[in-house]
């Protein structure tokens, strides 16, 4: 069976984005070259990745043309080649398609697809999106968050997670700094049963 991990860049606050619609592309964020490296390293050995339209589109616009942009540097050309490669999901009620080796799950049923892939998938899935993050972890089958925790407190904008949830309790699986300061914590998400019974 496999993981459904919930990568994300956050602030110490766990915020994901201060401005509506920056995405991801935040001042706060610091993203150097040895952490893209790390970026392409987890993503190389995703099985699979799971993202939410908005994220989806985000990376549809940039990573396909990446990888042909000699402007670029190398490792930005990589991380093109790798998301354009990998095997993805999009989660999406309004797109019926999509191209790079992505196929999509809507409607009501989504969230039980996803299970049926989780349980027919060997090794990591990565999940990109806070609603899609959300959903699966209110289904009980988010298993894991990896979080880039940038040094910064934004005091406001989006959560990690979408809507209010019951409290929940993580394993420390992982932990990485590099030189920009960005501490990288993995945890394992704890599941309800075990939850219930503290």
């Amino acid at each position: 069976m496999g993981r459904f991990v919930y990568w994300m860049n956050v602030s110490l606050d766990l915020r994901i984005e201060q401005v509506p619609g920056d995405h991801g592309a935040g001042e706060w964020l610091r993203i150097d070259e040895e952490l893209h490296r790390e970026f392409n390293a987890r993503a190389q050995s995703l099985a699979i990745m799971v993202q939410g339209r908005v994220v989806y589109e985000i990376m549809e616009q940039y990573w396909p043309r990446a990888i042909d942009d000699e402007s670029l540097p190398d490792v930005l050309r990589e991380y093109g080649a790798i998301w354009t490669s990998k095997p993805k999901v999009l989660l999406s009620r309004s797109r019926r398609e999509a191209g790079h080796n992505t196929r999509v799950v809507g409607g009501e049923e989504a969230i039980g697809r996803l299970a049926s892939l989780r349980a027919e998938t060997e090794g990591d899935i990565g999940v990109g999106g806070a609603d899609v993050a959300t959903q699966l972890l209110r289904a009980d089958l988010l298993d894991e968050l990896m979080l880039f925790v940038h040094p910064a407190v934004l005091g406001f904008g989006r959560p990690l997670f979408d809507g209010d949830l019951d409290p929940l309790d993580l394993d420390l699986l992982e932990l990485k700094s590099f030189g920009s300061g960005v501490v990288m914590q993995r945890y394992a998400v704890r599941p309800l049963l075990r939850r219930a019974d503290r």
